[in-house]
């Protein structure tokens, strides 16, 4: 199934036309370290889910050593919680036979030194909306990784909160990620 997400990404990147200059190159993620979290709240608990399927590829220019352009994408029922029965019912909320993925596809990157101001679209429970984050970049030889962390409102992307015993959960996730690249 993971080929098939490569796949998907590969063409999206290629669709957009950055592969064609020199100099540049697609670099797929680290699978084995790469992911991407996310936190919730209820009154009652909190917790956190992991997703270690991370389909991630960037397009990086050899020539002035920058990102050019970052696609992830991942599956909603690739999520860990700890707890198979909120797995579930996460997976029921999020619709996700109807929408099985989260993608983000970088519209315009800026670094800051090891800051990178990220502009991108996140595609969400089938809604596309336009978000901006910072990430941290690190470099240590031939790899390079990125943590960063924003915020999603389930209401901006028409996701019914869960709820425990009638009552529902905050209306944000936290979203975190790490992704890591080699560079050859």
């Amino acid at each position: 199934m993971s080929l098939k997400y490569n796949f998907l990404v590969l063409m999206l990147i290629s669709f957009l036309g950055i592969a064609q200059q020199q100099d540049v190159s697609k670099i797929f993620a680290d699978k084995s370290v790469s992911k991407v979290k996310y936190a919730m709240k209820h009154p009652m608990h909190e917790w956190e889910g992991i997703s270690k399927d991370v389909n991630a590829v960037m397009v990086y220019n050899k020539a002035n050593k920058t990102i050019d352009q970052m696609v992830v994408s991942l599956r909603v029922d690739s999520f860990d919680s700890g707890n198979s029965n909120r797995d579930s019912h996460a997976i029921e909320v999020l619709e996700g036979l109807k929408f099985p993925k989260v993608t983000f596809v970088s519209t315009k990157i800026k670094p800051n030194g090891n800051v990178l101001s990220v502009d991108g679209n996140l595609t969400f429970h089938g809604i596309t909306k336009p978000i901006t984050f910072n990430v941290n970049q690190n470099t240590a030889g031939n790899k390079v990784s990125f943590d960063g962390k924003f915020e999603v409102l389930l209401s901006d992307y028409k996701v019914d909160r869960p709820s425990l015993f009638g009552v529902k959960t905050e209306d944000f996730i936290n979203l975190s990620f790490n992704l890591s690249f080699i560079i050859k």
